[in-house]
């Protein structure tokens, strides 16, 4: 039988695996209410996405800008774990590559309410800016190296090129209904390809 030490430890370990799980479902919820309505969408909006009272919603995010900071940086991550995963899983280097753009695309034209309304915190802005950059460069930068390895694609493609030319390609999604950056980005990657050898 379990002491009361370790009931007492079981316990508070259950109820941080609740809080970061509880955590993770606003996230989500935030995310996608921030996608259909917008950053400055209420948060009884996001409360009720994630099943939760708004009091939790500020139990975890005492603020807006909290809660913009987390979902922006909740999404960085989720791109950067996705680039190893999908080198692991897909068929090809240069497969992950392409899913991993696609995911990258989604990213940017969806969270793009994220870094606008980030932008009146100038130095806030500028430190996010800078942990994207870190930590999403490196994992575009082994996703090339592993397709220029298998002779997929030529070698010298620069990650932060590679990703700022996506993010060019998605910079005029909101203002027209018709253009599809996710079509002008496999263009993109068709183009890195290497000729097939006879």
């Amino acid at each position: 039988m379990p002491s009361a030490s370790e009931s007492k430890g079981a316990s508070a370990r259950s109820t941080r695996a609740d809080a970061v799980r509880n955590r993770q479902v606003l996230l989500d919820a935030a995310a996608e209410v921030f996608v259909a309505s917008g950053v400055d969408a209420p948060i009884r909006e996001i409360a009720a996405r994630a099943g939760v009272g708004t009091g939790t919603v500020y139990r975890h995010f005492p603020t807006r800008a909290d809660l913009v900071v987390a979902v922006y940086r909740h999404q960085v991550e989720a791109c950067a774990e996705a680039g190893p995963a999908l080198l692991a899983t897909a068929g090809s280097p240069f497969a992950a590559l392409r899913q991993w753009a696609g995911l990258f695309v989604d990213f940017l034209v969806t969270k793009h309410g994220l870094a606008h309304a980030m932008r009146a915190d100038g130095g806030g802005f500028d430190a996010l800016h800078a942990y994207f950059l870190d930590r999403l460069v490196p994992v575009c930068a082994e996703l090339l190296d592993s397709a220029a390895r298998a002779g997929q694609i030529g070698s010298g493609v620069q990650a932060y090129e590679l990703m700022r030319g996506i993010g060019n390609l998605c910079a005029g999604y909101d203002d027209d209904p018709r253009y599809d950056p996710r079509r002008l980005v496999e263009l993109l990657l068709q183009g890195l390809r290497q000729p097939e050898a006879p």
